[in-house]
């Protein structure tokens, strides 16, 4: 790891750059927002770690209310774990011998679930769990979105029936993540989509009930559609987790209204410096490709609607500005809000929590780069 670009105490204007800033008090509030939320739906919290990749925030989660948390890599689990989280589902297929033997093995310190979508991945689990004297949770995808999972319905019975019947696995219930309906921006469309996801679900549910299994988890949700899932009677288990940070892309939902969705708070901005000023109306910053994605489109800048992200290199970022005059000097600094912060998380070794204007908090992002 890199060493921290901050000191816990220093004023926000002397951290390095670039750095990935988290402004506490609005975290704070999305924080506790979902967890009372998921208390008042009567389901439980298991947000989703892969966005944040942070021991610290996991714990932060926990004692909130949050019932464990959800990885998408082994490798990322094998980081929790080692930190201490004691009940981590890796919500994705595990394939390979290596990846389900370290996946087994994590199960001696924690309780470990994963999911399945065919019948070639139930006995590599159950050698595994077998072989390393532990208890697997398994539960079945079915495809509510454009990703994994088997159909919904009667396709679930056999893999159930498989993973019931082969030694060390217990069967835990569904995974219906709808991935594409988190980010249709018109509230009615992803109404309309998501409502779909959980008729999925129930029809998937009652199929398996009618042959004698019941789900203790039926998990799944996001930031764009929890409010539905988890008001619906079916889903038990909420698994969003940029709700944490928000981005422009999730700040482009629209709620019933036709407003902005609810009253979630930007809390992860990456903080550049300007290193050059080319002209009057434009500034080069210290913040590339290499420090915020822009795989769901560029970035912005907080608090001016009237710079425009304009060309990023690896290690440059250029800001065109309105007017002239109005580009910030060599050495001032701006915060720039991610367009996604999951991928923008990755490239950084430090959130650095600040508070009214000062450095608060320093926590270390584990598991970048945790692949496998």
């Amino acid at each position: 790891m890199q060493r921290p670009p901050a000191e816990i105490g220093q004023p926000v204007e002397d951290v390095d750059t670039p750095a990935l800033i988290v402004e506490l008090g609005a975290f704070e509030a999305n924080l506790q927002k979902m967890a009372r939320l998921a208390k008042e739906y009567g389901v439980h919290l298991r947000p989703h770690a892969k966005t944040h990749k942070c021991p610290a925030i996991a714990h932060l989660q926990i004692r909130a209310g949050a019932i464990g948390v959800c990885c998408q890599k082994v490798s990322e689990a094998e980081v929790m774990v080692d930190a201490g989280i004691g009940d981590v589902y890796v919500s994705n297929e595990v394939v390979g011998r290596q990846k389900v033997d370290r996946l087994a093995a994590l199960a001696r310190r924690a309780r470990m679930s994963t999911c399945v979508d065919h019948p070639d991945q139930v006995e590599p689990l159950s050698t595994a769990a077998r072989k390393f004297g532990v208890s697997l949770g398994v539960r079945v995808e079915i495809r509510v979105g454009n990703r994994c999972g088997v159909p919904p319905g009667v396709s679930a019975i056999d893999l159930a029936t498989q993973i019931t019947a082969l030694p060390n696995l217990r069967f835990e219930g569904l995974q219906a993540y709808n991935g594409k309906a988190q980010h249709i921006y018109m509230h009615m469309e992803r109404l309309v989509a998501a409502t779909q996801t959980v008729s999925d679900a129930r029809a998937t549910r009652e199929a398996l009930k009618k042959v004698g299994y019941d789900c203790l988890y039926i998990g799944g949700a996001g930031t764009g559609t929890f409010t539905i899932e988890g008001q619906s009677g079916i889903y038990n288990e909420l698994q969003a987790g940029s709700y944490l940070f928000m981005d422009l892309d999730y700040a482009k939902l629209r709620g019933p209204s036709g407003g902005p969705l609810d009253d979630w708070q930007h809390s992860l901005f990456v903080l550049s410096t300007v290193m050059s000023r080319p002209e009057p109306t434009r500034a080069i910053c210290d913040a590339g490709l290499k420090a915020v994605s822009i795989d769901s489109g560029p970035p912005a800048l907080d608090g001016n609607s009237r710079a425009e992200w304009v060309r990023g290199g690896d290690d440059h970022s250029g800001w065109l500005y309105a007017d002239a005059g109005e580009a910030p000097a060599i050495g001032d600094k701006v915060r720039i809000i991610p367009g996604h912060v999951d991928p923008t998380v990755n490239m950084h070794d430090w959130f650095v929590g600040v508070r009214d204007g000062k450095v608060e908090a320093l926590w270390p992002i584990l598991a970048r780069g945790a692949l496998t």
